[in-house]
């Protein structure tokens, strides 16, 4: 069987894969690793929509002589859906109450909405709160919409520009003992609210740096890999939303102090060196 991926050839043996959908699964993590998503399927010179894949699903690939891929790139799929949410968030800004109320349950059904929700949930919710007449307002939409683009049409040049913020809060943290010790509860909830938003940019960035192809697969001996630091960091963000919710206050001054701030530090070195590469 012969699988075609935009014209070219797949140069690679399949394993254990004995149906359609076992061969189309693994190629979609394939495609998705490398930030593209299919677009389009031919099998055996038939095109198959996505009302047909049910049917194709439990097919037996021996009975297959060639499945054709066709594909989009996820980082321009996401820079389109972002200009077209900019575009909404501006003619819902510019409707009356009552059109206001009627127009998140026609903009949910939207390309752009279904788009959004899988590939950045957390935009979704956002957008579902503003069109809602939630607490988030148009002009913070757009902020975060703004922000968002830029870190996928630029993610060099934002995660180059976030350092000067990015030592800021690891200061902080790393004030963070003595501030809860002093008193100082709204500094310290603040801090931990910036901590949390630099993390989640940083995860952003990092994930259009790499499928954008941004980043060197070149590591060094003794350097850990990304992935590895993104999991250490992780758990310890686990560690600390675990001891902030206990209000186990001497616990999240240790942590932010002596793991947080050093661990995201190594992080933000570590993608920068494998961007400069």
């Amino acid at each position: 069987m012969e699988i075609k991926i935009n014209g070219k050839v797949l140069d690679a043996s399949l394993e254990n894969e004995n149906t359609l959908g076992e061969v189309l699964a693994s190629l979609e993590e394939y495609l998705s690793n490398a930030g593209h998503r299919i677009s389009q399927l031919n099998i055996d010179g038939k095109l198959v929509n996505a009302s047909m894949i049910e049917e194709y699903f439990n097919k037996e690939i021996k009975s297959i002589n060639s499945i054709e891929i066709h594909t989009n790139v996820i980082a321009e799929l996401t820079a389109a859906s972002l200009l077209n949410l900019i575009e909404d968030i501006k003619e819902y800004e510019n409707l009356n109450f009552e059109e206001k109320s009627k127009f998140f349950a026609k903009w949910k059904e939207s390309a752009t909405a279904g788009f959004i929700s899988v590939e950045m949930p957390d935009l979704y919710v956002f957008c579902g709160n503003t069109f809602s007449n939630g607490d988030v307002s148009v002009q913070t939409l757009l902020s975060i919409t703004d922000e968002i683009q830029r870190e996928v049409n630029e993610p060099e040049n934002e995660i180059t520009n976030i350092e000067p913020i990015l030592n800021e809060i690891c200061t902080r943290l790393e004030e963070l003992p003595l501030d809860i010790q002093t008193g100082k509860d709204a500094r310290a909830a603040q801090t931990i609210q910036i901590f949390s938003a630099m993390a989640e940019k940083i995860f952003r960035v990092f994930k259009q740096l790499d499928i954008q192809g941004y980043l060197s697969k070149d590591y060094a001996s003794n350097v850990k890999p990304i992935p590895q630091l993104i999991t250490e960091f992780g758990n310890i963000l686990g560690e600390l939303l675990d001891a902030y919710e206990k209000n186990d206050s001497v616990l999240v001054g240790d942590i932010t102090e002596y793991e947080a701030s050093p661990k995201l530090k190594e992080l933000y070195k570590a993608i920068i060196m494998q961007v400069k590469k």
